[in-house]
């Protein structure tokens, strides 16, 4: 199969198994395509797999917790057992099914397994990708939104005076998570990508905190 019939296929079965759940912009095909894009380029300079690559880059988000779900830690590893299952079914190579399964259950930051393979090195960058830049901004306000938060504490949106809480309001988010992923980026060009895009979102953190004075 090529990789082009694959990808298809591959989208073919996420669009069936999401359709029983409620969409998610945050997390849709065209993450699931910007992250195979990425890692891509990524794997130009860190050689790996593509068959493995591609497999964990469709399937990565299969099982798709929202994030105040009591499972989310575990949703990476139980995408990774339902994105084996059916690969073995559709008879994807055996002897690279561990590959694929260890890739996709490694790129969570929340599940925290380090990744052993460069597969999962470069899907975890890849990912992670995605939280940074214009992207990582449009996604942060689109999940806050949906978790019910605010865009910004109007009184204090620096949180000089108090705790953050990027539960209560979405800038907060950059502070306490978004900018520490750079520091977690595993290859050369996907660090080199994030420190670019974290540039980028403090510099629209610096034009909003002027426009809302």
């Amino acid at each position: 199969m090529t990789p082009s019939a694959a990808q298809s296929r591959y989208e073919a079965e996420v669009t069936r198994q999401w359709s029983a759940h409620a969409a998610d912009g945050a997390h849709d095909l065209g993450h699931l395509r910007r992250v195979w894009l990425r890692a891509k380029l990524i794997a130009m300079d860190e050689p790996c797999d593509l068959e493995v690559l591609l497999a964990a880059c469709m399937f990565h988000d299969l099982v798709n917790l929202p994030k105040s779900h009591p499972e989310r830690a575990r949703a990476s590893t139980l995408s990774a057992e339902a994105a084996c299952h059916f690969l073995r079914s559709d008879g994807f190579p055996e002897a690279k099914l561990s590959a694929v399964g260890h890739a996709i259950a490694a790129h969570s930051f929340s599940a925290g397994i380090t990744p052993a393979t460069a597969e999962a090195r470069v899907l975890q960058d890849a990912d992670r990708l995605e939280a940074l830049g214009a992207i990582g901004i449009a996604r942060m306000f689109h999940i806050s939104g949906q978790m019910g938060g605010g865009l910004f504490d109007a009184d204090d949106p620096m949180a000089l005076k108090r705790p953050l809480d990027d539960r209560a309001f979405a800038l907060d988010h950059i502070q306490t998570k978004l900018l520490k992923l750079v520091d977690t980026m595993q290859t050369a060009p996907g660090r080199a990508m994030a420190v670019e895009r974290a540039e980028w979102m403090m510099s629209f953190r610096t034009r909003l905190l002027s426009e809302i004075g």
